[in-house]
């Protein structure tokens, strides 16, 4: 009798597939999901599934029918915003005197046609969204997404226009799913006085609210360059107070190496 090892089986070496472009995927969650209009809460559930559309990076909640305040909608066959997976069926949502248009919907098919999500991403119906006790912001939190904030030793430095901003070892590494590495670096290592502070504000549904951020006075160098989390989320406590640079418009180098600079979304440089 042969042994396994006398006969190896090939096996087939993949990376990691991505998910389908034409596919309407769901998962339930269990977490408690709470949105709410003033001082009235709109949804409440715990029991809510997450659902992701064909070409949309991020998720969206979708509450079951008896989880959220039916009676402030009203039913439109028209949508105030970008259109979702074949849904025909909107909601108008009536509350305080206003009247907010596509507020939301109902997804088609019997899996999910007895849910109701709302608008958040790029157009929020509601004044908060909260999982569990804690606020958040932009879009849901994607369970198959991680962010994680690891203090380092390696030697940091970033430059613009040929000039040394910052040096440091002693940056936080912040790795997100999907996006470059973000060098968040102590204040005392960074040429602020270089900068002009900016009034920008951002939120991220993973780290919280930037309410400072930072432009250099080059004419080719975008605006709102650097940035800074005073208050972030508790699970990426350690980057509070610390700066990070748009890896897109800046030159990094590490331990010795500069990077290249990667291309997203969101920011190009002007030249």
């Amino acid at each position: 009798m042969e042994s396994s090892g006398d006969n190896p089986q090939a096996v087939p070496v993949l990376r990691r597939p991505t998910r389908r472009a034409d596919s309407l995927l769901w998962e339930p969650s269990e977490r408690w999901v709470r949105g709410t209009k003033g001082d009235v809460t709109v949804v409440d559930s715990r029991r809510p599934v997450l659902v992701w559309e064909p070409g949309r990076p991020v998720p969206l909640y979708a509450f079951p029918r008896e989880d959220v305040r039916t009676d402030l909608l009203r039913e439109t066959e028209k949508s105030a915003g970008r259109p979702h997976a074949g849904t025909t069926l909107f909601y108008d949502l009536d509350i305080g005197g206003e009247t907010i248009a596509g507020a939301a919907w109902t997804y088609p098919g019997e899996e999910l046609g007895s849910y109701i999500s709302f608008e958040w991403f790029g157009r929020e119906v509601l004044d908060h969204w909260y999982e569990e006790d804690e606020e958040i912001f932009v879009h849901p939190r994607d369970p198959h997404k991680r962010v994680d904030a690891l203090p380092s030793s390696r030697h940091v430095q970033v430059e613009i226009d040929g000039t040394v901003v910052a040096d440091t070892r002693a940056a936080v590494l912040l790795f997100e799913t999907g996006l470059p590495v973000r060098y968040y670096l102590p204040r005392e290592d960074v040429r602020l006085d270089l900068f002009t502070p900016s009034d920008l504000t951002t939120r991220c549904p993973y780290k919280g609210v930037a309410t400072e951020y930072w432009s250099w006075p080059g004419e080719d160098v975008p605006p709102n360059i650097a940035w800074s989390y005073p208050d972030p989320l508790s699970a990426v406590g350690v980057v509070k107070d610390r700066v990070a640079f748009f890896n897109e418009a800046v030159d990094i180098t590490v331990d010795g190496e500069r990077l290249e600079r990667p291309v997203t979304e969101f920011i190009k440089p002007r030249k």
